[in-house]
């Protein structure tokens, strides 16, 4: 154990032991002195900090304090009553203070214990209680301009880490504060009754037990009353001032010193008014030049002194921080900083600041973070911080998104129109500018604030342009998010799970399968808008299953099977039934028989012509679905549907296929369309 934390705990010891076993006076009076140094201390350091977290110890500190103070009145009282005799210290303080008067000493202490317990521990406790309220109520507000500022690219993953983490410090903080002060104020009052104790009883074992005459007993009993009231009350009133300054922090950026010279005397004028007071003072009442000219010259002479003093110049200061910058970017570390790629970019023109600038009325970062927050839900995946930067090089109303890197999607938004899309039944009377919605291709038009409500009543779909782009991000990411699942992301994923599934974790992973292996099942899920929130479930298909194949597309097809429920509530809806294409046998049979095995794993190869025949079978299937108002889903045996999905994808990346595994067997299914050759 440290020598540090060996003191701390010898520390307690002594306070528990003050209370129980007599100390030697040599011993209580250094203790005392020990005790009004700490204080100062403390009292020093709340004036040297910046922030409240900078002394955030203080709270238990306060509490050992406290302890301290009453073991050394528990010990300095068994003192005066045994002994008639407290110590060098408390004697000294007693009759130092008293100046051969008790009546003067006792009006002195009676003055101070007011001062402590009306004014400062009274005033201390509000402002504890309030802070730790106020400090509470905004701690909502912080984590949402966290959020705010990551989703702009303001901050990094870490810097919000630790943002949050000193909002919670200080939420704690104050609430231990708020306690703190509790203890000051029980501590002044512990105070005043024991020395209540010390002086009846006192006179009373004078009288009683030594025999002293009455007088002489108050006189000295008195006097070490006093000092033993003193030698808690100081201290115990730098603590108090120590813990009004600590909660009262939270406006300052500075130490108190730095604060009160910067601000006080910022403003020279007022030096010069509060010097003519003086001196007008000094010439119009009977108080006299002689006391008041010195300090009038010195607030005149320093207001002087300041308004020479030149202030930093800004356009030097700017000049500075831009040699700064151009330092830095010249350093190797800003160039190797240029190699990072953003999971996810949103960059804008110009004239779509508006949509980003919350002091304009945009609310796109909160929409951001709603839209990661729902995916997470939909996805089971945590949505990478969506980077957020204006781009120059873009028309004015133009926007796109990125995915590491690459462009995934273009729009193009008019501030102030609204998007509407028609219901299926043209109106010649809406008049607007046509456009393609861009989440889904509908035709659309933007039309102005005077056709909206006409365009409402003819039932079109009328959009402002912050939902256009929030939907539009959403899907592009909804399709893409096998692309953000890596190795890392799914080491996440699989830290999450084992919190609460250690031994199933520990079946499937890092043996037989690699972080690798799962991430490539889980974006395969991904890739065709599966959900892989339900990991339990999905690592109990890959335990049964890992024994006899590694093959990753074979496992994901076993773990589809074992999500059938889930799959088969995505594709249908309750109350209806399941509307699929089938395939006929031919056509399975012709992929069953086209499967070639490699070393390099399995891959379908089927004639051009009849590939072009079943492609043209099932885009005339899929669009009389389509006609009827059906969402096309495919169905086909559970042996051929990866390989369906991947004679498909190319044309139909929207269609779902399943197979006959994946739908729950309390599920209708009506077919609506035949693939055939």
């Amino acid at each position: 154990m440290a020598v540090k934390d060996l003191s701390v705990l010898l520390s307690v010891i002594l306070i528990v032991a003050m209370l129980i076993i007599p100390f030697p006076h040599w011993l209580l009076s250094i203790l005392i002195i020990i005790n009004m140094a700490l204080a100062l201390m403390v009292l020093l350091m709340a004036m040297s900090m910046k922030e409240a977290l900078e002394f955030s110890i203080f709270p238990s500190l306060v509490l050992l304090m406290t302890l301290f103070r009453i073991g050394l009145n528990v010990s300095t009282m068994r003192a005066i009553l045994s002994e008639g005799d407290a110590g060098k210290v408390v004697e000294t303080f007693g009759s130092f203070v008293t100046g051969g008067n008790v009546i003067v000493g006792l009006v002195v202490f009676i003055i101070l214990v007011i001062v402590q317990f009306i004014v400062i521990t009274k005033g201390t406790e509000r402002v504890s209680e309030v802070a730790a309220r106020f400090t509470l109520d905004a701690m909502p507000g912080k984590q949402m301009s966290i959020d705010a500022d990551l989703n702009a690219g303001m901050i990094s993953e870490q810097d919000a880490r630790n943002r949050r983490e000193k909002i919670g410090r200080e939420a704690d903080f104050y609430g231990a504060m708020d306690g703190a002060s509790k203890f000051v104020k029980g501590d002044a009052i512990a105070s005043i009754i024991i020395t209540l104790i010390n002086l009846i009883v006192g006179i009373i074992i004078g009288v009683t037990q030594l025999g002293l005459p009455i007088g002489e007993a108050a006189t000295h009993f008195s006097m070490l009353t006093i000092g033993d009231g003193l030698v808690s009350q100081i201290p115990a009133l730098l603590m108090s001032t120590a813990t009004g300054l600590v909660v009262t922090r939270s406006a300052s950026e500075g130490n108190i010193g730095s604060d009160i010279t910067g601000q006080l005397f910022s403003y020279p004028k007022m030096l010069y008014i509060a010097g003519a007071t003086i001196l007008f003072l000094g010439v119009f009442t009977p108080i006299g030049l002689l006391l008041t000219l010195p300090i009038a010259g010195l607030l005149i002479a320093g207001g002087y002194f300041i308004s020479k003093t030149p202030a930093p110049d800004k356009e030097q200061l700017q000049e500075i921080e831009e040699e700064v910058q151009t330092d830095e970017m010249k350093s190797p570390e800003s160039v190797i900083n240029l190699l990072n790629v953003d999971p996810i970019e949103f960059e804008f023109g110009y004239g779509l600041i508006p949509l980003a600038d919350g002091n304009q009325g945009g609310d796109l970062l909160d929409r951001i973070v709603m839209i990661r927050r729902q995916l997470a839900i939909e996805l089971g995946i945590i949505i990478p911080v969506v980077r957020i930067r204006d781009n120059i090089q873009l028309q004015p109303n133009e926007y796109r998104l990125k995915i590491k890197g690459n462009v995934m999607a273009k729009g193009e938004l008019l501030l102030d129109h609204y998007l509407a899309m028609s219901p299926g039944v043209e109106e010649d009377s809406i008049e607007g500018i046509d456009t393609i919605e861009p989440s889904f291709g509908l035709p659309a038009k933007w039309i102005n604030e005077d056709t909206k409500e006409q365009a409402e009543i003819y039932g079109y779909t009328v959009v402002d342009p912050p939902s256009v782009v929030s939907t539009h991000l959403t899907e592009v990411i909804k399709n893409n998010a096998h692309e953000l699942i890596g190795r890392q992301e799914t080491k996440q994923l699989i830290d999450h799970l084992q919190s609460s599934y250690p031994i199933l974790v520990e079946e499937v992973t890092p043996t037989p399968l690699t972080t690798g292996d799962i991430q490539k099942v889980l974006a395969k899920l991904l890739r065709e808008n599966i959900s892989i929130k339900n990991l339990p479930v999905i690592f109990e298909s890959l335990a049964d299953t890992v024994r006899s194949t590694t093959d990753t597309d074979l496992l994901t097809e076993y773990v589809r099977q074992a999500l059938a429920r889930q799959i088969t509530d995505q594709f249908h809806d309750e109350g209806e039934s399941l509307k699929v294409i089938t395939l006929s046998g031919k056509v399975e049979k012709i992929i069953a028989d086209g499967i070639q095995q490699t070393e390099q794993g399995r891959f379908l190869s089927v004639d051009p012509t009849q590939t072009q025949t079943i492609l043209e079978s099932l885009a005339n299937q899929i669009e009389q679905s389509s006609m009827l108002n059906h969402t096309p889903v495919v169905l086909c045996s559970p042996a051929v549907r990866l390989y369906v999905r991947q004679l498909t994808e190319r044309y139909f990346p929207q269609v779902p296929i399943l197979s006959y595994n994946e739908i729950e067997a309390n599920a209708e299914v009506q077919s609506v369309g035949v693939v055939n050759l």
